[in-house]
């Protein structure tokens, strides 16, 4: 699990460990991480969450840990959510901004996949869930560069799907609409100093369904998809963006 130090990375983080996993965090920051490592541990056990700090965009970094937690046991789930957002245009979008999306957005959850792919190959099965975003599919103004990134996870995630469908690898992402976390009421703050409220307002209202999602609505799904019962599920793009998709206008 990339990202699980806060919002929706550290709610899929508990609800995987409430059902039964064994939890692997790989974050870099080092105090939310541990944080959601410490809570798994003290609800369900020690053994079940270890926390690792990496820089998922760095490849030797990523294939030790790898060796490292395939000693302990199989790799069975893979939930790539680790990510960073950029506002701009095209022109508002310099190489250095272009090379830090696609270093941890496309190149990190590449190197993770990557990392345990030949594990879940020999095991005869996995499932990889990638967070990939509403605007993989439709284009919101001053995003370029995010759109470009989070386009990548998704068909990243078409193309594992069907080069590794006869392990069976199960590979299938999710597209959250805006989701209340951390992050966006950062970025809030960040980018509308003094119209938070004026902001937040109005982003929750762009979904048709009138509000923002949950980190645990995202969890429910992501704990579908990893589960048995989603074993007929492969290459599929699941938007949770009430109605943001295919209703708004």
């Amino acid at each position: 699990m990339t990202g699980g130090g806060s919002g929706i990375g550290e709610a899929i983080c508990l609800t995987l460990a409430e059902a039964g996993a064994v939890v692997h965090i790989l974050e870099l920051n080092e105090e939310t991480g541990r944080q959601t490592c410490d809570t798994i541990r003290k609800l369900w056990g020690k053994d079940r969450a270890h926390f690792w700090s990496v820089d998922i965009s760095h490849q030797p970094d990523v294939m030790s840990i790898a060796t490292e937690i395939l000693k302990t046991g199989s790799v069975d789930i893979l939930v790539n959510n680790a990510g960073v957002a950029h506002v701009g245009s095209l022109e508002q979008t310099s190489e250095e901004d272009l090379d830090r999306l696609f270093s941890i957005n496309v190149k990190g959850t590449y190197n993770c996949m990557y990392a345990v792919l030949s594990s879940m190959k020999q095991n005869g099965g996995g499932a990889i869930i990638n967070i990939a975003s509403t605007i993989a599919s439709v284009a919101i103004k001053e995003r370029f560069g995010y759109t470009m990134t989070k386009g990548a996870v998704l068909t990243m995630t078409y193309a594992v799907a069907i080069d590794y469908i006869d392990v069976p690898i199960r590979c299938n992402a999710i597209s959250p609409g805006r989701i209340h976390t951390p992050f966006v009421d950062g970025f809030i703050k960040k980018n509308y100093p003094g119209r938070e409220k004026e902001m937040f307002d109005k982003l929750s209202t762009d979904h048709p369904i009138g509000r923002m999602g949950t980190p645990q609505e995202i969890a429910d799904l992501t704990l579908f998809l990893c589960s048995d019962e989603a074993s007929f599920i492969t290459g599929s793009n699941y938007s949770i963006d009430g109605g943001f998709t295919k209703l708004k206008n």
